[in-house]
């Protein structure tokens, strides 16, 4: 299983919803809060080459994207083989 990254806001019902889907697939993450953490967000959105939105999703080195990009992920059957694949 990748090494999965996620940046996140409190009071972001998306970064909820991803957070969810990849309990849902028995997926261990690691969340970076970027809540009043500009130096955070900031370092976020570079890693993201300059998505501004949260969540920002990361497999390993990979830049998944955000909520949607995830859950399209998981509606064409792709998900499941990027999470079971070695990193």
């Amino acid at each position: 299983m990748p090494n999965i990254t996620i940046y996140t806001k409190s009071t972001c019902s998306y970064c909820q919803a991803a957070k969810h889907l990849l309990r849902e697939k028995k997926a261990s993450f690691t969340e970076i809060s970027v809540d009043g953490d500009p130096a955070g967000f900031k370092a976020m959105s570079a890693r993201a080459k300059g998505r501004t939105t949260v969540p920002q999703i990361f497999f390993d080195e990979t830049h998944i994207g955000g909520c949607d990009d995830l859950y399209a992920l998981e509606q064409s059957g792709k998900l499941d083989g990027l999470l079971s694949a070695s990193s």
